[in-house]
């Protein structure tokens, strides 16, 4: 690559820091170590000339901070990567005006700033920065504790079926038995008397036949 970009490109860089106006919304993600993440970057030029680069800031913006040229897509050589740039650690793809950024196995070493830019003439624009954090493991969001509702009572309303006839008490039971025992009585008293009467009868028609 031709050392002019190059040389604009660090300058600009440098002037950048203190002007947070010219870079876009810090998007932040976390993601756990030996695991891989795709960094997406869309910029409004749909030509396939265009490159889209990829930058790092490893550390937080400071006096000691540096970005680090990671890697850019060429329509014509393919991927092209920076110095020291592993790439089977770091690959990077353009779909037309979409450029990913795929990243495997990281490590915590891997946290940082990751920009993504193009260069014009003489202009450069950054088009999305991403904190990545990688840790160890994620945190967990605790779930809310649920409340335990405690349980109405329901009141049970009074059974509306009206019962047949008086209850079945002591006394009741009582009266029944002594009401069967004076018709039995009465009954054995009915027969008795008919029985009394048919043996006068019979013996006043046999004096009358003599």
């Amino acid at each position: 690559m031709q050392l002019r970009p190059w040389l604009l490109l660090a300058a600009q860089l440098a002037a950048l820091h203190d002007s947070s106006a010219l870079q876009p919304i810090l998007e932040h993600k976390t993601t756990e170590t030996n695991s891989k993440m795709e960094l997406y970057c869309e910029t409004k030029y749909s030509s396939s000339n265009t490159r889209i680069y990829w930058l790092r800031q490893r550390q937080a913006p400071s006096e000691k901070s540096h970005h680090e040229f990671l890697a850019f897509w060429d329509p014509t050589k393919g991927a092209v990567y920076g110095e020291g740039v592993k790439q089977e650690k770091i690959i990077v793809l353009q779909e037309k005006s979409q450029s990913i950024l795929n990243l495997t196995s990281v490590k915590i070493s891997d946290s940082g700033v990751y920009f993504c830019m193009t260069i014009g003439n003489p202009e450069l624009t950054f088009w999305k920065r991403i904190q990545l954090n990688v840790v160890d493991v994620l945190p967990t969001t605790a779930q809310p504790t649920k409340k335990s509702t405690p349980k109405k009572k329901r009141c049970r309303l009074p059974s509306t079926v009206t019962q047949k006839g008086p209850p079945c008490g002591p006394v009741i039971l009582g009266l029944l038995l002594a009401g069967v025992l004076i018709l039995l009585v009465s009954l054995g008293v009915a027969i008795h008397l008919y029985c009394l009467r048919r043996k006068a009868r019979l013996r006043l028609m046999k004096q009358f036949y003599k």
